[in-house]
């Protein structure tokens, strides 16, 4: 079962950053469409400013939902200054802050650079590829204190919107959100987890060649996995584990939590594990959304 937060009148304050290339311009146009007054590369002096408005202010004012961009561009930036700035917001009780950092594959970025033709925000002169690991070097200690990382290699703009507003909705507060994935681990782990179970030990159905062209979704696939004789144990295991684990990170306040599950192609295994987790985190309670990154397929 969720544990439910208690209600409170705190104005809700995002903080939206990440590597130059990753969506953050998307992302805020995204909050300001489900409510958010949006503000991309204010001088970082003036965040308290804009976060505390004047005691003349009318109430609406004081209570406006805030999305606030910060990257590199932005003037005064340095992570020791938005860490700062963060510490005074979190410590304030009239506000509900959050960092959203937004995170991408090297490769999608350099594409991205390439189609728009733009420059690195860092250095005109230097390749891309090294602005973008210098990027990533700077940017660690503000990805590591993020509240929700979101991992746009794969994701439409619509997909960001739809994750925005599930994640941060003006609807009142929503307790711990969580996200299932899939994945293939030879494309590597998803940038965005926070728990990670390897399913690679389970039988394969790649090596049927009847099986081969199904995914985890397709009920042939589903009878052979769960004709491993370890599957069960296995799944009883996981499901017990969170039993203790998500109440506990619901009452220390976490808000979204990213659980995903690998095996070698992301298609099968990885596929009906996430699916069948997902079906037993809803049948408790929890508010749940379910993606599969190699195997793109609508949620039944």
């Amino acid at each position: 079962m969720t544990v439910d937060k208690q209600d409170d009148d705190r104005r809700r304050v995002l903080l939206v950053t990440g590597m130059s290339g990753a969506g953050r311009t998307t992302a805020l146009k995204s909050l300001e469409d489900i409510g958010y007054e949006a503000v991309d590369n204010l001088p970082l002096s003036l965040v308290g400013s804009l976060v505390r408005p004047a005691l003349g202010a009318v109430a609406s004012d004081k209570h406006q939902a805030l999305a606030i961009g910060v990257d590199i561009r932005t003037r005064g930036f340095g992570v020791d200054t938005v860490l700062d700035e963060l510490d005074r917001l979190v410590a304030d009780p009239d506000y509900q802050v959050d960092i959203v950092f937004l995170d991408c594959d090297d490769d999608v970025l350099l594409r991205r650079y390439a189609e728009t033709r733009r420059r690195h925000p860092l250095d005109s002169e230097k390749p891309v590829p090294d602005m973008i690991q210098l990027e990533r070097r700077v940017l660690a200690r503000l990805r590591g204190r993020a509240d929700v990382v979101i991992d746009t290699t794969d994701k439409s703009p619509w997909d960001l919107k739809d994750m925005l507003g599930e994640s941060f909705g003006l609807h009142g507060d929503k307790g711990l959100s969580l996200f299932v994935t899939s994945f293939a681990f030879r494309h590597g782990v998803p940038r965005e987890s926070d728990l990670v179970f390897d399913v690679r030990f389970l039988k394969n159905p790649h090596y049927d060649k009847v099986l081969r062209p199904l995914t985890g979704e397709d009920e042939p696939v589903q009878a052979m996995i769960t004709s491993d004789p370890d599957f069960h144990g296995f799944f009883d295991s996981l499901t017990g584990m969170l039993e203790i684990l998500l109440p506990r990170y619901a009452q220390e306040g976490k808000s979204y939590l990213t659980i995903s599950v690998g095996c070698t192609g992301g298609r099968h295994r990885s596929v009906y594990v996430a699916r069948r987790l997902t079906d037993w985190l809803r049948s408790r309670d929890w508010q749940v959304r379910l993606h599969h990154r190699e195997t793109p397929i609508s949620e039944k």
